[in-house]
């Protein structure tokens, strides 16, 4: 597993995949949605959306003066060409928590081809983004590439949790994909914040090595970023750390996990383990610790498990 750090004029993995598609005279299948948020009389509502299909907005929900939102993907995952392209736009002192309805499945890919996603979030003064999908699925030969784009203005909070699964584990599929790119940037009023690549190829590294995944299969990554952070929410995280290592996902799946502070405004969890569910446990209470200690808010109940 490599982890890449590249300045900020580099090739973005949308437009590399965007150029291998054409040169092997295969376009793209793009698929949009675009979504704006604002507030009105102390509640977050959608002010204007667009998609285009697989994908939209199946449900919102008003709480507690955020909105909940739930993507459906309408077919039966990314498949090979697909890409996907959503914008997120909060306005100012909006609150909004975005997920999707399952699992998202990438099917199996051409080579010198795959699926991407791209999504760019911008946050106003004082508006909140809880992005918290659903575990990435990568089917055998499958090859994703996934990209996140963030701006944040003063006051603004961004959160993501991403569980990375090795395949269909219960039909004997581990680490038989072709690839997977991985890419966060981060900017604060402009300014370059926080820039993380991953690139994962099975096939051209070993994975199994001390120092790389060992024994573990899955992957988990949690991030916090807003110039309202601080030193004790980084000791509230570790805290978590530590108490969740002792419950009884841990005991059955051990976890590996860990968290530091960025270089500015932000907080990294990140997490290996033998199954998805434990990690996601995870994931869930750190997304909770975060939701109390920073934004003085109670976990979301609409939300299974």
């Amino acid at each position: 597993m490599k982890q890449e750090h590249y300045a900020a004029d580099d090739v973005s993995i949308e437009q590399e995949q965007l150029s291998i598609a054409s040169g092997i005279g295969m376009p793209l299948r793009i698929s949009e949605l675009r979504a704006v948020f604002a507030v009105g009389v102390g509640q977050t509502y959608v002010a204007s959306k667009y998609h285009t299909a697989p994908i939209k907005i199946a449900k919102a929900f008003p709480i507690d003066g955020q909105l909940a939102v739930i993507v459906m993907d309408v077919s039966p995952g990314l498949l090979n060409g697909d890409r996907y392209a959503m914008d997120w736009i909060c306005e100012a002192g909006a609150h909004v928590m975005i997920t999707n309805q399952s699992y998202m499945k990438v099917h199996p890919s051409m080579p010198g081809c795959g699926s991407s996603m791209l999504q760019t979030f911008e946050l106003a003064d004082n508006a909140i983004v809880e992005n918290m999908p659903e575990p990435v699925m990568l089917f055998k030969n499958a090859s994703f590439a996934n990209e996140s784009i963030v701006h944040l203005r003063p006051g603004a909070v961004w959160m993501q949790a991403d569980v990375l699964c090795p395949g269909r584990t219960l039909r004997g599929e581990s680490f038989d994909y072709v690839g997977y790119r991985n890419s966060l940037t981060v900017y604060y009023e402009d300014e370059l914040i926080f820039a993380q690549r991953q690139r994962i190829e099975p096939k051209q590294q070993r994975l199994e090595d001390a120092g790389c995944m060992a024994e573990m299969t899955h992957l988990a990554t949690f991030y916090l970023f807003s110039d309202r952070i601080s030193s004790a929410h980084l000791e509230l995280l570790q805290n978590k750390l530590d108490e969740y290592s002792g419950n009884e996902s841990s005991a059955r799946h051990s976890i590996i996990a860990g968290v530091s502070r960025t270089h500015r405004h932000g907080i990294a969890v990140t997490a290996a383990s033998t199954a998805a569910w434990p990690l996601q446990g995870l994931m869930r209470e750190i997304w909770q610790t975060c939701r109390e200690g920073l934004l003085g808010k109670q976990p979301l109940r609409f939300m299974q498990g």
